[in-house]
C-alpha cells in the first residue's frame, strides 16, 4: 500500500456536493481506502477568474500506481463534466494528485509532489488538517510552508462536504 493525497476543487455548480460525491467514486475504487478528509475551505482563484473555489484534500491507502491513480482522477474529473476551454478555466470539479508516498516523479504528463502545491494555501491548509507534519519530499514540512501563503484569501467553511470522518474514523 502507498499513501497518497487528492486535492479536490471545485468553483462551478453544486460544488459541494461535487467534491462530497468525487470523494465517493474515489472511495467506492478497488485498490483505494480513504484514511482521511480535510476540512471544507472557500478560498479566492489563484491564477484564474471566476466565482470562489470550494477545496478539500483526502488521504488514502492505494495500491494503485502513481499513473493509475492520475488516470483514476481524470476519469472522474470527467464523469463531472470537466472541460479544459483553457488554462486555469473554471471547473465542476478538479482532482490533483498532489503526494505519492515519498515518489517524485518528474514525467511530462505526471509531476508528484504536485508542482505548485507549496504556493496555495488551498491546497496547504487542508493538507495541514490531515496532517501538519507530513513531510513533502524535496520542499519540506506543510506546517512549515503556510506562512508563506498566509496572504492569499482562504477561510474554513462551517460543515465539511466529505463523506467520511476526519482522520479515517468512520
Amino acid at each position: 500500500m502507498t499513501v497518497a493525497y487528492i486535492g479536490l476543487g471545485a468553483n462551478l455548480g453544486d460544488a459541494r456536493q461535487s467534491l462530497k460525491d468525487a470523494i465517493v467514486c474515489l472511495a467506492q475504487h478497488a485498490g483505494i481506502t480513504i484514511t482521511g478528509r480535510s476540512e471544507l475551505y472557500r478560498s479566492a482563484p489563484v491564477d484564474a477568474s471566476g466565482d470562489d473555489y470550494l477545496n478539500c484534500a483526502v488521504a488514502l491507502d492505494t495500491t494503485l500506481s502513481a499513473r493509475q491513480l492520475l488516470a483514476l482522477c481524470l476519469s472522474i474529473e470527467q464523469h463531472f463534466g470537466r472541460e479544459r476551454s483553457y488554462k486555469n478555466a473554471p471547473r465542476t470539479l478538479d482532482l490533483d494528485l498532489l503526494l505519492y508516498g515519498e515518489a517524485c516523479i518528474d514525467e511530462p504528463d505526471l509531476v508528484v509532489p504536485h508542482p505548485r502545491l507549496a504556493g496555495r494555501a488551498f491546497v496547504l491548509l487542508p493538507l495541514a488538517d490531515l496532517r501538519a507534519d507530513l513531510e513533502i519530499p524535496g520542499i519540506g514540512r506543510v506546517a512549515d510552508l503556510l506562512p508563506g501563503v498566509a496572504d492569499q484569501r482562504i477561510e474554513r467553511m462551517a460543515s465539511c462536504c466529505c463523506p467520511t470522518k476526519r482522520n479515517g474514523a468512520s
